[in-house]
């Protein structure tokens, strides 16, 4: 319960730089037929393409570098967690749930991780692809089946926090989504 608690409060404490990231790239997205046309227009001419983009992102109120910098502002806290749930002592044969009778081993049903890919395929296919080719769109959607396939070995507490981070996102992202409307 602990592990739940702490990843709702990290993620909610760091709501605000999720929005500024979800909003950003929903704008990003809005303008994504606007840079498309002039990729196809000026795809001869790199130097023109990236003027006439940073023109449009300008037109636009979008800054391309806003959607990243605030998840980078999060990922030492989202580390630090990591290395605490993975090292921890304290989840050594401490139960949660059902068949979970030892957060600091691996889930051996595989539901977790099973739960958490799903969550994160569901996330992914709600993030806006700005301005990304169909290659880089099949990596990112297998992205959570490799993220799964890695995490499957690892204990059950660390993937709890993060499919319970995923979901967490999740609804965040929806809410983001519904007040920032197209």
């Amino acid at each position: 319960i602990a592990i739940i608690l702490l990843t709702l409060l990290i993620r909610t404490l760091m709501f605000p730089l999720q929005y500024k990231s979800f909003k950003s790239m929903k704008k990003m997205q809005q303008l994504t037929p606007e840079i498309n046309k002039l990729k196809e227009k000026f795809k001869d001419d790199p130097a023109r393409l990236q003027k006439e983009t940073m023109e449009v992102f300008k037109r636009g109120g979008a800054n391309p570098l806003s959607g990243c910098l605030p998840l980078l502002a999060q990922l030492p806290i989202f580390f630090a967690f990591y290395q605490v749930l993975n090292s921890s002592v304290e989840l050594v044969n401490a139960p949660f749930f059902a068949w979970l009778t030892d957060l600091s081993s691996k889930d051996q049903f595989y539901v977790l991780p099973v739960l958490m890919t799903i969550s994160m395929f569901v996330q992914q296919k709600l993030t806006p692809n700005t301005s990304m080719d169909a290659m880089q769109q099949k990596i990112m959607l297998a992205m959570p089946l490799i993220f799964g396939f890695i995490m499957k070995d690892l204990s059950s507490g660390l993937v709890l926090y993060i499919f319970v981070s995923t979901i967490y996102g999740i609804c965040q992202q929806l809410l983001v989504y519904k007040i920032v409307k197209d």
